[in-house]
């Protein structure tokens, strides 16, 4: 895996990465640190990018166990270390799993395993700040047109 990030220019802090896979990402600064606000912060990236992994592990343990999950979000709030380097300290994970008749020791258990054995960026974090998580299930019982 490889990413090219490049500095856009003399004025401002705003960065453009481009993945191995081809995508496009900006980043910019703070404007008390020379950015002008134009995108999302490197370190919002992170969190961002972790949230990505542990979803995308959850969604596909429940399809494999089965389970008709319909929606995943999850929300990560986090605190930082005061002084440099700014490392995070404390990360909460809130599920939100949507779905119909969903077994919560399934979305348990498909949290926990993205934690403990797949989502490679929370298991990096872990090693600078506590992981905590939780979950609530919405169940769907909508019916859409085409199933009526």
């Amino acid at each position: 895996m490889e990413c090219t990030v490049r500095w856009t220019g003399l004025s401002g802090m705003t960065f453009l990465a481009e993945t191995g896979s081809g995508h496009l990402l900006t980043m910019d600064g703070a404007p008390d640190g020379g950015g002008r606000d134009l995108a999302p912060r490197p370190m919002e990236v992170v969190l961002a990018g972790t949230g990505g992994c542990t979803a995308y592990d959850v969604v596909l343990i429940l399809r494999k166990g089965h389970q008709d999950v319909r929606g995943c979000d999850v929300t990560l709030k986090s605190e930082r270390a005061e002084k440099e380097p700014k490392v995070f300290t404390k990360i909460h994970f809130h599920f939100t799993v949507r779905g119909r008749n969903l077994k919560p020791s399934l979305v348990e258990r498909a949290i926990k395993l993205s934690h403990e054995k797949y989502c490679s960026a929370s298991i990096m974090l872990e090693k600078t700040a506590e992981i905590t998580h939780s979950f609530e299930i919405i169940d769907d019982l909508a019916e859409t047109a085409a199933e009526a």
